[in-house]
């Protein structure tokens, strides 16, 4: 092509994407496909579909919408009710019930896909996108079971997507002073972690109703329970109380724990856990008469997991605590002094001192609080700029970076960082819901085998090796016409 031809045809690309612009402007911006593999859109907007539009999902799509680098284009939601307020503020987004149909359709124009759906959704729709080379954005935890979330890793990997975990505080800078604290040597190593939430607050321990109710006529509740078994419609389900039943949600620990769990996460580099035991109050009692309730998470529970740790430090021992249960104060905390943020909290035990955290790793402290402004150390990690919208500007700005950039490497949540931690947080739930695993012999006496051992796990192949009956809970079947296409 000589030099006149060029011109020509820049000057005629360049007339074809004004016009096209120009045809949408109001609407929506020019997908980067318009423009050709590694080409940004002018407005340098990302073409983001919101799969799950209510609750979690509005507060995503605000996130996004706050940014101002994010055109969310496409929404999409099983519950017309729940989707109101995201379609009110989006009057020009294109709406669709089912993703898969979205996805379909829309995918030419679709840069990127956030993911705020309950948790047994999380896997069939993120997967869907990123092998279209969509970059996904999945709220905690990514997946519903520990096979998903090692598949989710493997995906991003494969289909060199841009990946980010819906757990904000990954990138707050308390979670960086605590890594800063830790890698002066402050504390000396760690050798204990209690983790611990006032969740559930939502009903658990709960027998599921033996009555259906009439169901919504802006729900499409087949739509809704995608993977999970077909079950009948109960009030009260939708749109909160799904976390606590073992079919979509993954109780507290799901529900807190990749915020909870992320500081010592990031902080000591941990892996896969090697072994689990947890202990759970799971009873139904009803006219003091108590029932066995296996479909609902505990109302409260404690786990404790084993981690390897690098350079040769001593094996970590990680407790997790949820329904209100809680460690007991360390000595150098004062009597008046909050521990954590009240309610939830990690304390770091070391060789040399401890420090703790609330939730998100926010208001971090060494131990005694004197300490905390007293000590000057380096700053190791850098910082994520912005206020609550950090963590979801970050990934907007590595989508558009595209995969392998700087930008992409950082984020604090990319699936090759979440996906461990997201296991370690399933890999609780494992133990939690193994505890509760009921037996009955020849002559009718019941025994719970879960509750008397330390399940021994192997990480890089996904298998408890002492227990075989806990291996159910690692990778869940799907009712028919779902699959994670791998």
């Amino acid at each position: 092509m000589n030099n006149n031809e060029q011109n020509s045809s820049n000057s005629s690309r360049r007339k074809f994407l004004r016009n096209t612009a120009t045809a949408f402007a109001g609407m929506y911006i020019v997908p980067r496909h318009v423009l050709g593999r590694g080409f940004i859109a002018p407005s340098d907007k990302l073409m983001v579909a919101s799969i799950g539009a209510g609750g979690k999902g509005n507060d995503d799509i605000n996130h996004f919408y706050k940014t101002g680098k994010a055109n969310i284009a496409f929404l999409c939601d099983v519950d017309d009710r729940s989707a109101a307020d995201s379609r009110k503020l989006l009057p020009n987004a294109k709406y669709y019930k089912d993703f898969r149909e979205m996805l379909e359709k829309e995918g030419k124009s679709i840069d990127a896909v956030s993911v705020s759906t309950p948790d047994h959704t999380h896997a069939v729709a993120a997967m869907a996108a990123m092998q279209l080379g969509k970059h996904v954005y999945v709220q905690k935890p990514m997946s519903h079971d520990i096979y998903e979330a090692r598949k989710m890793t493997e995906a991003a990997r494969k289909y060199k997507i841009v990946s980010q975990m819906g757990n904000q505080g990954a990138s707050g800078d308390g979670v960086r002073q605590l890594v800063d604290w830790y890698r002066a040597g402050i504390i000396g190593d760690v050798t204990e972690v209690w983790c611990y939430t006032d969740r559930p607050v939502w009903p658990q321990g709960v027998l599921r109703p033996t009555t259906s109710s009439p169901i919504p006529a802006e729900l499409d509740f087949d739509l809704w329970l995608g993977t999970a078994p077909k079950k009948e419609y109960f009030d009260g389900l939708l749109p909160f109380n799904w976390r606590g039943w073992w079919d979509y949600g993954t109780g507290a620990l799901g529900d807190m724990g990749c915020h909870i769990i992320a500081p010592p996460f990031q902080v000591l580099e941990l892996g896969y856990p090697i072994s689990a035991e947890s202990s759970v109050s799971t009873r139904y009692v009803e006219n003091w008469k108590s029932q066995y309730a296996p479909d609902s998470g505990p109302t409260s529970s404690y786990t404790t997991l084993v981690f390897k740790q690098k350079d040769g430090k001593p094996n970590l021992k990680f407790h997790w605590m949820d329904g209100g249960i809680q460690p007991e104060r360390p000595e150098e905390l004062g009597a008046n002094e909050m521990m954590g943020d009240g309610g939830n909290g990690v304390i770091f035990v070391g060789t040399k001192g401890k420090m703790m955290c609330g939730t998100y790793g926010v208001n971090p402290q060494l131990l005694p609080t004197s300490k905390t402004k007293e000590t000057k150390v380096p700053q190791t990690i850098d910082r994520v700029p912005g206020s609550a919208e950090g963590h979801y500007r970050a990934w907007i700005e590595a989508c558009i970076a595209g995969y392998g950039s700087k930008e992409a490497n950082n984020l604090s949540s990319r699936f090759d960082l979440a996906g461990p931690l997201a296991e370690t947080v399933l890999m609780g739930n494992l133990a939690i819901r193994s505890a509760d695993i009921q037996k009955t012999d020849s002559k009718g006496r019941v025994s719970y085998p879960g509750r008397h051992i330390k399940l021994l796990w192997d990480g890089d192949n996904m298998k408890i090796t002492n227990f075989d009956d806990a291996n159910q809970f690692v990778k869940r079947t799907y009712r028919d016409g779902w699959s994670l296409g791998v």
